[in-house]
């Protein structure tokens, strides 16, 4: 491994459990990382669309102001994105207590979709202006999609949106 730190991180040779596990994860890879951006695409369409959500954060959205150069460089826009809540931190509580499918942690990029709250969980240690800065909002849950069907995704969403008061 030529990268610096890498190898001093995670040691020169994998073991053969992990070696196991990574042939095996590789064999779904493709299809898995297809579901994740063609469901990312159409729960950021939904959430864009939304009275209840403010800002969409997703390359794939013709609005995202780097979306010409993310069609340059990709195949696909991921299943990651964040997403403004409109009613600050009461409503991002709200709607983290009320999905069902979505699964609350701090390690996005899985094949179950997970939600979290950005400026209490993987940005806590930031000030609330270097925060702002770097457009993390307290109104802000960042989403990974997983591999679940998308309709139950949206409508998981959905219901939790309806949750907030109008």
């Amino acid at each position: 491994v030529r990268m610096f730190g890498v190898k001093d991180m995670t040691g020169s040779v994998l073991g053969p459990q992990e070696a196991f596990l990574i042939l095996r994860g590789l064999k779904t890879f493709e299809i898995r990382m297809q579901r994740h951006c063609e469901s990312g695409r159409k729960v950021a369409e939904f959430l864009a669309n939304h009275p209840m959500v403010e800002k969409v954060y997703y390359p794939g959205l013709e609005s995202h102001p780097t979306h010409e150069i993310a069609k340059k460089q990709m195949r696909g826009f991921s299943g990651m994105m964040s997403v403004d809540i409109k009613g600050g931190m009461d409503a991002v509580r709200i709607v983290m207590n009320n999905v069902k499918v979505f699964s609350l942690a701090t390690s996005l990029g899985n094949v179950d979709s997970l939600i979290q709250h950005s400026p209490s969980m993987s940005n806590f240690d930031m000030t609330p202006e270097e925060r702002h800065a770097s457009e993390i909002f307290d109104g802000q849950v960042r989403l990974s999609i997983g591999i679940e069907d998308v309709d139950d995704l949206i409508a998981d969403l959905e219901q939790a949106l309806e949750c907030l008061p109008e």
